[in-house]
């Protein structure tokens, strides 16, 4: 006959574990995260249940099972080496009624531990006959599904109201967070900004409206007011909202903005952080933004507004004196005036700069530079938005592991070209 399945809430219930092995060791952390109070009993226990004795997150008879032991239990696992003392455990277990798990004989136990696993609120419980590894990869594909939302259900009875705003990460549709994504599954609405990874939508169901709020520097754009708007009029018609931006909506993505008006209005927001690009992209160049001895620090930058500009409220002068790296963001249009402002606030114009363009892109580029000749590269190489810039000596760290892999490649192949290289670097300086 097939098993029941059933839901077992056992916080605050007794649950004696016999045994104290590498199977016990995987059940007890899930009894504990269940609020179950434990009675683990064993002579001996792995350095792993160790621990979680030692935290005072169990209670350890520090000995071998004794008839009486399964008193004012819920629920017993029999997860010992010895059959002979699984078998005794089950049958006092039997005799008071309590369901019993016993790991060595599936076909002797009661009952069964289902492979499960959790994301979010939704927990999945998998039986296969009594085939544990069967079990294990039929939780995975599920629970894999639930992360990527491939297997997300957009109608539930509580359904998420209001607005979502996710950060989408910096490009590579990969990147976007686990619940930013479970989110995007669920809306009706979605609200999309042009740096946003798009491939994303190819994915929602048709009946989802799909509202393209995109910025283009010196092209169309639709106003910040008017996607406000758009979030409270879609959020008041009932109507789950999620606005998609690129990056992290709190880093120049003007999602505080969005929050304000939304909660003017009487709209709840949940805020979704985002991989965001000031990070994300130099890495995916091989560039650390910082590094023991070279950089202790970082500066992230927003060069929309021209250094020279009475709108300017960066500190150029502080970041020419600095020795920090500087990622700039929105640089590309004013690189020119950007890189005099620091040179002639103390940067030196050897100091190396990494452009790249698209990060995370199946089409990124990178090129490297100095401060005194990037201007002049960037033009070469036709470089255009979006691409990130990255001033300090880190650059040189990028430099340094594409040229060990370079020779590691060569000894072992004779001659192949660097990771750089292979990925379409713009190039380098001399």
């Amino acid at each position: 006959m097939p098993p029941y399945l059933l839901g077992l809430r056992l916080s605050g219930r007794r649950v004696v574990v016999v045994g104290g092995g590498r199977v016990a060791q995987r059940r007890v952390p899930a009894l504990l995260a269940a609020g179950a109070e434990v009675v683990l009993v064993a002579p001996e226990v792995t350095p792993s249940l160790d621990g979680l004795i030692a935290d005072g997150r169990l209670t350890w008879l520090r000995r071998p099972y004794r008839t009486g032991d399964l008193e004012g239990a819920w629920l017993v696992q029999a997860v010992s080496d010895d059959p002979k003392v699984n078998a005794a455990v089950a049958a006092e277990a039997e005799r008071a009624r309590i369901w019993c798990v016993r790991a060595d004989d599936a076909q002797a136990s009661a009952a069964w531990t289902p492979a499960s696993g959790q994301v979010g609120e939704t927990t999945v419980g998998v039986l296969a006959g009594g085939d544990p590894r069967r079990a294990a990869g039929i939780r995975d594909a599920i629970v894999d599904g639930l992360r990527d939302a491939t297997l997300e259900a957009r109608h539930s009875r509580r359904k998420p109201v209001g607005v979502a705003l996710v950060g989408g990460g910096p490009g590579d549709p990969g990147l976007i967070t686990v619940r930013g994504r479970q989110l995007l599954a669920q809306a009706d609405v979605v609200i999309t900004d042009r740096l946003a990874p798009r491939l994303l939508l190819d994915e929602l169901p048709s009946d989802v409206e799909v509202i393209d709020a995109a910025k283009i520097p010196y092209g169309r754009t639709v106003t910040q007011e008017k996607i406000n708007d758009y979030l409270v009029e879609h959020a008041r018609a009932g109507k789950f909202v999620v606005r998609l931006k690129g990056g992290d909506p709190f880093v120049f993505g003007r999602g505080a903005e969005e929050v304000l008006h939304c909660a003017r209005h009487g709209i709840p927001v949940t805020v979704v952080p985002g991989v965001t690009s000031a990070v994300a992209v130099p890495a995916a160049a091989g560039i650390p933004v910082t590094h023991r001895g070279v950089s202790q620090e970082f500066h992230v930058v927003s060069a929309h507004v021209d250094p020279a500009h009475p709108a300017s409220t960066v500190d150029w002068e502080a970041l020419g004196r600095s020795q920090g790296t500087l990622v700039l963001l929105m640089a590309v249009e004013r690189m020119g005036r950007i890189a005099n402002a620091l040179m002639r606030y103390g940067r030196s114009p050897d100091t190396p700069v990494a452009v790249v363009q698209d990060g995370t892109l199946p089409d990124q580029r990178a090129l490297t530079a100095t401060l005194g000749t990037v201007v002049e590269e960037m033009a070469a190489a036709g470089v255009r938005p979006p691409a990130i810039v990255v001033v300090g000596d880190v650059v040189d760290v990028a430099r340094e592991i594409d040229m060990i892999r370079a020779d590691y490649l060569a000894g072992e192949a004779g001659s192949v070209a660097s990771p750089a290289d292979q990925h379409g670097d713009l190039g380098r300086a001399p």
